[in-house]
């Protein structure tokens, strides 16, 4: 459907993007994941002809573009990280008029305006302007006007960034099932969680270069030559991490939550030192089980950003490029 040669993206001396490959197969969701600033809005700001091209090509169908991407936009549909609807129409009007600049006939996209607006849970909200809608509403009705043409590609850009939890579960129901309905999905995400739920393919981006791209499974593989031990304890104290590490430093220590632990070692661990460890300072130690590698964890491997940074992000810190 989609091949990216050599893109590149420059901001005057900025490189945002910088000579990455890559191909969107007809039929699945493939994900760019990387933290904010690591070019995945420039990446697809070229791809759906919002910016020029500095370098490289893009071909969609049999057509290559290698300065903007316009021919293409009749079989694509666009969710930006931002909403690009308008505040003083409502839902509706905002469906219709969204259908009147494909050029879809009125009856036509008022219909459609009518279906999308009850399959996204709005109907009840279609007569109410759109600066009244919430952000889960917001971003659900931008979702709609990007489909409305019914596209054969959809470009999403942190489809689920600063909604609340169900909206956003919906809209992740909401993206498998137009991928189930035959719609190839490009999306980019900071939330690991979500590229792993998602994706049939990822690239990790960062600083502008594809680092790695494979499937979920293959990426996960990757890690599984370690042990992984996940304990469940009685409580934890940030103070016995360093006593852990001086105590046993063959071994790396993740922090989950307030009671569970994941000890990564290259080889098998003997658990009873380290259950004395944390009993002798007052941690009693009530479960423990070998755990796979998750994508989180292959995505520190592979880029070394570790979780922390990512986390921030989720609460909206950070600058897009």
């Amino acid at each position: 459907m989609v091949s990216v040669q050599n893109l590149t993206k420059r901001y005057n001396s900025f490189k945002a993007v910088d000579n990455i490959s890559f191909e969107l197969r007809e039929g699945e969701i493939f994900g760019l994941l990387g933290p904010n600033g690591a070019g995945k809005t420039s990446t697809i700001n070229m791809l759906t002809g919002i910016a020029h091209i500095s370098g490289g090509s893009i071909r969609i169908g049999e057509k290559t573009y290698s300065s903007l991407v316009s021919e293409a936009k009749e079989i694509m549909g666009v969710i930006p990280d931002e909403s690009n609807l308008y505040d003083d129409l409502d839902g509706f009007e905002n469906l219709t008029f969204c259908g009147a600049l494909y050029g879809i006939p009125k009856k036509e996209r008022e219909a459609k305006a009518s279906y999308l607006l009850e399959l996204f849970g709005l109907a009840e909200a279609g007569g109410k302007l759109f600066r009244a809608y919430s952000k889960g509403m917001k971003r659900k009705l931008t979702i709609a006007a990007g489909i409305i043409q019914s596209p054969k590609i959809l470009f999403m850009d942190e489809p689920t960034t600063g909604i609340d939890v169900d909206s956003a579960r919906q809209i992740r129901k909401m993206i498998k099932e137009l991928n189930n309905k035959g719609v190839t999905i490009l999306l980019t995400t900071h939330y690991i969680e979500e590229a792993e739920r998602l994706c049939h393919r990822i690239a990790f981006l960062v600083k502008g270069k594809i680092l790695r791209i494979d499937s979920v499974e293959e990426l996960v593989k990757e890690a599984a030559g370690d042990f992984r031990i996940q304990l469940t304890l009685s409580g934890y104290r940030e103070e016995v991490e360093r006593e852990f590490s001086s105590s046993f430093p063959q071994f790396s220590l993740k922090v989950l939550d307030d009671s569970r632990i994941c000890i990564i070692s290259p080889t098998l661990v003997s658990l009873a030192p380290i259950v004395k460890f944390f009993d002798d300072r007052g941690l009693v130690c009530y479960e423990a089980k070998r755990i796979l590698p998750s994508l989180e964890d292959v995505f520190v491997k592979i880029t070394g950003i570790g979780s922390e940074m990512m986390k921030k992000e989720k609460e909206g810190k950070g600058i897009s490029v």
